[in-house]
């Protein structure tokens, strides 16, 4: 039975569109009745899906928009959510989902950087639209996605009068679909624009070669654990959509909320970062039956440590599967399969081997390419690649390279093509798969009358992967305690960009140039564990 349902998921994958909107429009033929999405408690099935996504393109157009235009969704979770990602697709629109955790300030700069015409905002952050929306030129609409009565009023009254046929609109996998929002070691966000393609070379590359490292198949019921707002989340549910599979979607992410989904649903596929699968093994109520259902766990953000892992054999007892990609890459860059995960297995600390269709090489400052052992920066090439940074022009062409992906991490290749990552060239901190910048959190904390210099820095967290340490300097005969610092940023950083330690010293290393001295500061923290990275 089970090597059928792995054909049956090969093929599905085989002959999936690759575009968003034929994607979708296959499924609600193939299997109109299967539930698409399941979100606390209301049911949608893949016909209405379609129909529903349909009608959200009707509207879309009817708004006034044009293909190409940009619109955002600030909220959380919901099945509507996923209406609007498809019917942007078909009606030729991008997608820009935003993060609800975001400052005002953080959210303005997304919305006006991508030139937003129209933008869907659940009631609880209403408030953040209206204190962005009359200075924001491009945005012409607001949509309230529900009401204190309905969760779903405001955007069920908006396209109740649009027919729900297809638009009948052609797209191309190149054509672009959703601009993802990512920092830079600026501190400003990058619209990272994909097309198409994206979503779906990973599973056609897989099944056309055979692999069952990562796969989906139609009996499936996956759990949207990441959020469809990052890049890791809806990569994950866009698969799951195109291989027809039952996708339940939390609002965010509750460790004993998952725990009770898995078990009740019968979850047997789903995504999550290392930090999520500590949370939900120490939750009171975990144990190996409620873990029955699932077949592959497949985990990103950072690499699974050998106690931990344990502990999933011991309690969930099913595959487990790293990946390694970024917003640039697209989707997945390479894969450590679940062959390589059982106790005490050498290669736990790495992030994988490419899949087919799929290259990474290693290339010192003058791009020369390096062999193996030797550290340098990982350059990946892939078909899943992002088309550009939104209107960066300039950084652009520093990421992409005669079709390779430049980015920014440091590591190596072994004799055998497994890729380790030991550092970042860029000074990215990630706090539970959460992608956090220095330079933007130095330039807040500067911003206290009582800071003179400051320097942002990961260091490791035995739950998080890494947490965020500010070292600062302060101004002479000036005071100023860790609290008070926390508390200036209030407001201006998302909670999880906040330093949660600091150390006061009287100057930070810098070169002869005036660059701080990042890993000068890094080492002491790093040091015993023999690399930069968490």
């Amino acid at each position: 039975m089970r090597d059928t349902m792995r054909q049956t998921g090969d093929e599905e994958a085989r002959h999936t569109p690759h575009t968003l909107a034929a994607s979708i429009a296959r499924q609600a033929t193939l299997r109109p009745g299967r539930v698409a999405i399941s979100c606390q408690g209301r049911e949608v099935s893949y016909e209405r899906l379609h129909r529903e996504s349909s009608r959200t393109a009707h509207a879309l157009r009817a708004a006034g928009l044009s293909p190409g235009d940009r619109v955002a969704y600030l909220g959380k979770e919901s099945e509507h959510y996923y209406e609007i990602v498809f019917g942007c697709a078909k009606g030729g629109f991008i997608m820009v989902p935003v993060n609800w955790r975001l400052t005002p300030g953080e959210v303005d700069h997304i919305v006006r950087d991508s030139g937003t015409r129209l933008l869907f905002v659940e009631r609880e952050l209403a408030g953040v639209a209206e204190q962005i929306g009359p200075s924001l030129p491009t945005l012409r609409t607001v949509v309230a996605l529900d009401s204190a009565q309905d969760r779903a009023a405001g955007f069920l009254a908006w396209k109740a009068d649009q027919p729900d046929t297809d638009p009948g609109r052609i797209a191309d996998p190149a054509d672009p679909v959703v601009q993802i929002y990512t920092s830079g070691t600026t501190g400003l966000p990058k619209g990272v624009v994909l097309p198409n393609r994206t979503f779906f070379t990973f599973a056609a590359a897989m099944a056309e070669h055979g692999l069952d490292w990562m796969d989906w198949r139609p009996e499936d019921i996956s759990l949207i654990s990441l959020p469809g707002l990052h890049m890791a989340g809806l990569s994950w549910a866009m698969h799951g959509f195109a291989a027809g599979v039952t996708n339940v979607v939390m609002r965010m992410f509750v460790s004993q909320e998952a725990l009770e989904l898995i078990d009740r649903l019968g979850v047997t596929i789903t995504f999550v970062a290392p930090a999520m699968l500590q949370m939900l093994l120490t939750e009171p109520t975990a144990d190996p039956a409620g873990f029955r259902s699932l077949r592959k766990v497949v985990y990103g953000g950072s690499p699974i440590s050998q106690s931990l892992l344990r502990q999933c054999l011991d309690v969930i007892g099913c595959e487990f599967l790293q990946i390694y990609a970024s917003a640039e890459t697209g989707t997945v860059a390479t894969c450590l399969p679940p062959a390589d995960h059982y106790p005490d297995s050498p290669l736990l600390g790495a992030a994988g081997k490419t899949y087919p269709g799929v290259a990474v090489k290693i290339v010192d400052g003058t791009g020369r390419v390096l062999p193996a052992g030797e550290v340098g920066e990982i350059c990946v090439r892939t078909p899943a690649r992002m088309l550009e940074y939104w209107r960066l022009p300039e950084a652009t062409a520093q990421t992409l390279v005669d079709g390779w992906v430049h980015t920014g991490d440091a590591g190596y290749l072994d004799d055998d093509g497994y890729l380790f990552i030991g550092d970042r060239i860029k000074d990215m901190i990630i706090v539970a798969g959460q992608n956090i910048y220095p330079a933007e959190v130095e330039d807040a904390l500067s911003r206290h009358p009582a800071v003179a210099d400051v320097a942002v820095i990961g260091i490791p967290d035995e739950r998080w992967g890494e947490a965020v340490h500010a070292c600062v300097v302060l101004r002479p005969n000036a005071h100023a305690t860790a609290r008070e610092l926390i508390m200036s940023l209030k407001g201006r950083l998302a909670d999880f960009k906040v330093p949660t330690s600091y150390d006061f010293v009287e100057s930070l290393p810098r070169n002869p140039t005036g660059k701080i001295l990042r890993r000068a500061l890094r080492d002491p923290f790093w040091r015993h564990l023999g690399r930069q990275v968490n």
